[in-house]
């Protein structure tokens, strides 16, 4: 039985529904702060919030769990740079909590969603596993100290985990009936279709004065079901006995700003309204990642390996639910 914390939001809800379509038994542990109950699926649910060390541990019995996928952190890089305290907070103790549980148990595998965003602004055009991690907000702090509390983990315990890096996960399940649904919504892609379906008036562009060819922040894309078949096969490796390992996870193309929004104009066939506004903070100019060590050694490939491909998923979730879960 494999238990997902943050089983209900974006990335771990597709996550959970990969795992269920490949047999997988499994357990979402969710507070639905920023989940959606609707998002879970066929997967037993358990309401309960990373610092009820005691209901973890029950709940860690009562379904036999024998590893753990972790997703429920908070992720803005913006309030993160404004609300440090909470991000701290909920990232690392809340992880701490739930390795006390995880070894008081005797629960030894862990995958770990971490982010791209523990390297910073290195200056590097393709990010590897052995670039310098020198995170330039707290949220990519908050990312790197929980990959440091399963390093001392795994030496002091015998905790097994796997941590996979990726900045921009984008799309949606290729039936249509889940997608991302953030309140407030951060990430560019279901900006763009917010502002599609007219739900806010333009697209704010962060800083057009970065080094880069057109001046806005180039990113790398990575498409949710693809995220989620990583996570099932770094897990896999981890319980057929490989060692603690961290993987870079990304198509390995750099999209800017700018080009997203052509991309998405092209395949939705709409004009998007836009303005450029004051930079944020925290955001480095390029992340771009090499995935070649999760290639070759995890054997992953990533299916949907073109933004138009990512874009036109996406509009599918959003077209069809342009108020998220809410939509009737």
């Amino acid at each position: 039985m494999i238990l997902v914390t943050g089983g209900a939001g974006y990335i771990g809800s597709h996550t959970v529904r990969e795992l269920r379509s490949r047999g997988y038994d499994v357990v979402v542990y969710d507070n639905l702060t920023t989940g959606h109950i609707e998002a879970v699926g066929d997967a037993i649910f358990v309401k309960g919030d990373l610092f009820d060390v005691e209901l973890l541990k029950d709940t860690f019995k009562k379904y036999g769990v024998d590893s753990v996928i972790h997703f429920a952190a908070y992720s803005l890089v913006g309030e993160s740079m404004t609300n440090p305290l909470k991000y701290y907070h909920n990232n690392v103790a809340g992880t701490l909590a739930l390795l006390e549980a995880m070894v008081a148990c005797d629960v030894k595998y862990l995958v770990f969603s971490s982010s791209a965003a523990t390297y910073g602004d290195t200056g590097e055009d393709i990010i590897s596993e052995t670039s310098p991690q020198k995170p330039t907000s707290v949220y990519g702090m908050t990312k790197l100290m929980m990959e440091q509390l399963m390093a001392d983990f795994d030496k002091a315990y015998g905790l097994k985990y796997v941590a996979l890096r990726y900045f921009n996960a984008a799309g949606a399940h290729e039936s249509g009936e889940i997608g991302e649904d953030h309140n407030p919504e951060s990430h560019l892609i279901p900006i763009i279709m917010q502002v599609l379906n007219g739900k806010r008036e333009k697209l704010g562009i962060f800083g057009d004065d970065y080094p880069t060819p057109d001046g806005t922040c180039i990113r790398d894309y990575i498409h949710i079901t693809d995220l989620a078949d990583a996570h099932i096969k770094a897990l896999e490796s981890l319980k057929s006995g490989a060692s603690s390992n961290a993987y870079n996870l990304g198509n390995g193309n750099g999209f800017s700003v700018k080009e997203v929004v052509e991309t998405v104009e092209k395949v939705v066939g709409k004009p998007v309204k836009r303005e450029i506004v004051p930079r944020r903070a925290g955001d480095p100019a390029v992340l771009v990642a090499s995935s070649d060590k999760i290639k070759k050694e995890l054997g992953w490939k990533p299916e949907y390996d073109s933004l138009e491909k990512i874009v036109a998923s996406a509009w599918k979730w959003h077209s069809t639910h342009p108020d998220g879960f809410k939509t009737k």
